[in-house]
């Protein structure tokens, strides 16, 4: 028996969905509204992963437009068969949940024969049953059943609930047709039912569900069935399986896949937050919702997760160990091609960088959005995994007009920002460069510090556990290297919600140049990206 610190994908990695094919482990996060989508992890023991690339990848995969935060691609799973891996999931297009204003997505495939090249995933196959949290499961006998959760068709007008259920189909896997008419088969007292999940075992059929929402009243639960996918269903006498409540260091976890290692144990993914206490408070995580690891056994044909036990960030189970992680990144931008981990917002339109134009530089030619607009803007975003961390990188960028701007950002989505940028601005004739500080919108007031004409600036991100200071300094310049601050945010700011939409993701840092409502015509090249 040994030891293993949770999340064991730290940061922004929610809704995890796992296989093993033969002594491989593959797991799949949700992206949301972010491109490219479903990232894919690699492990050979279920504690130390590798981002070995996504299934999302091209325009015609997954095009992402204008959602609100928390629209995009929800809750992929990833499953294996006759060769072939699977990627199953949607993406909102529409998503407004404080007025009750959504649209429901097809849900769609993509699957490949070899997992570890993004180019062979195929085109989506798309289902006719909507929803979201869709998964498939192939029994003995052929048969492909297809679920997903949406809002049930039969409710009481007066019903005060979502009254989101699981809904259970048959399908032609070819084409994506249903083969029978979805089948409402749980709803929770909740009124969510969703992370639906389908297995076989010992001659029993089992639904794994998380209810409740995925705040502070998230769990998993479990039913089981002799005859079919479709029921009838026995729910688990110790329903739900474990209950992690708001006096936990790990909260809101549920949405849980299963896995059995190559030593016969069972192990489930489920996704949780680690919000930080103080006092009678919690200051909420801006790592969002990670992917937590706990072990399972049976009795009596029951799952038994963690014995009941709520999920901690540190756990025991048979043949883990503590991971001795560098949580140190770098990127040089010395590959032909943009290393694995940069996201963009929404699917981009057009390629508006190089890695070529200044050999050892990312260059970005910046569009006309603004990081405040819904579209896509010339934005590139990693995801923040731990703290205290320090955020670095250096621009050298020469604008010749006003409006136009490049620099880095502390990124929650489009409504929530805070950035420090080089700009131009006309003074006396003359044009002048200044730094630019921006607090996030309605939080406090913009802070300039003009700097030389020609000088890199480098940028620097101080990030610790309650808020981010942003600062700078001239490369070469006679004060020795000093840096000067600027600005710093208070993560509890910067992790607000938005007035529409749901902040389903986690924090990122990144690097951007835009014009307002114009192209900014002059490139902006970064020199590197760091996390020390």
């Amino acid at each position: 028996m040994g030891t293993f610190t949770n999340p064991i994908l730290p940061g922004f990695n929610p809704d995890p969905s796992v296989i093993r094919v033969d002594k491989d482990y593959f797991c799949v996060t949700s992206t949301f509204e972010y491109f490219p989508g479903a990232p894919i992890y690699h492990s050979k023991d279920l504690i130390k992963w590798e981002l070995i690339g996504h299934a999302l990848t091209r325009k015609s995969q997954l095009d992402i437009k204008t959602p609100e935060p928390g629209g995009g691609v929800w809750a992929t799973t990833i499953r294996y068969h006759d060769g072939h891996y699977y990627i199953i999931t949607n993406s909102f297009d529409r998503y407004r949940p404080q007025t009750d204003d959504r649209v429901w997505p097809r849900g769609f495939y993509v699957k490949t024969a070899n997992i570890w090249d993004d180019t062979t995933w195929s085109d989506p196959i798309y289902f006719d049953q909507v929803g979201f949290d869709h998964d498939l499961f192939w029994d003995n006998d052929g048969l492909v059943y297809l679920s997903s959760t949406y809002r049930k068709v039969d409710r009481s007008p007066e019903s005060k609930l979502k009254d989101f259920g699981i809904h259970i189909s048959t399908l032609d896997i070819e084409t994506g047709a249903l083969t029978s008419t979805p089948k409402l088969v749980r709803e929770s007292p909740s009124g969510v039912a969703e992370g639906s999940h389908l297995f076989k075992r010992n001659g029993y059929y089992y639904l794994f569900t998380a209810e409740g929402g995925t705040e502070s009243g998230h769990c998993e639960y479990v039913a089981r069935s002799k005859d079919s996918p479709f029921g009838p269903w026995e729910q688990a006498p110790h329903n739900p399986l474990w209950r992690n409540t708001t006096d936990d260091d790990v909260q809101n976890t549920g949405h849980c896949d299963l896995v059995e290692d190559t030593h016969g144990q069972w192990w489930a993914l489920c996704l949780g937050v680690r919000p930080r206490k103080e006092g009678d408070h919690w200051r909420t995580s801006v790592f969002g919702r990670e992917s937590l690891l706990l072990p399972v056994r049976w009795e009596e044909n029951w799952p038994i997760f963690n014995e009941g036990k709520p999920v901690t960030l540190q756990m025991s189970g048979p043949n883990t160990y503590e991971l001795n992680e560098d949580k140190r990144w770098r990127d040089d931008f010395t590959s032909d091609k943009l290393s694995l981990g940069w996201y963009r917002k929404n699917t981009p339109v057009r390629q508006d960088f190089s890695l070529k134009a200044r050999p050892g530089h990312l260059t970005l030619h910046g569009g006309p959005y603004t990081l405040s607009m819904p579209t896509a803007p010339t934005l590139f975003l990693r995801k923040q995994k731990h703290w205290p961390t320090v955020w670095e990188t250096q621009l050298d960028f020469q604008p010749k007009i006003p409006r136009v701007e490049a620099g880095t950002v502390v990124w929650w989505n489009y409504t929530c920002f805070a950035s420090i940028g080089v700009r131009s601005h006309q003074d006396a004739g003359q044009n002048k460069r200044v730094v630019r500080f921006t607090p996030p919108t309605n939080t406090g007031k913009l802070v300039e510090q003009d700097v030389s004409e020609k000088s890199e600036i480098k940028f620097i991100i101080d990030c610790t556990a309650t808020n981010y200071r942003f600062g700078f300094q001239e490369v070469g310049a006679l004060d020795g290297g000093r840096w000067t601050w600027l600005g710093d945010v208070d993560t509890q700011v910067l992790t607000r919600s938005p007035e529409i939409g749901q902040p389903f993701t986690g924090m990122m840092l990144g690097l951007y140049s835009f014009g307002e409502l114009q192209p900014t015509l002059t490139p902006a090249h970064f020199a590197y990206a760091e996390f020390r």
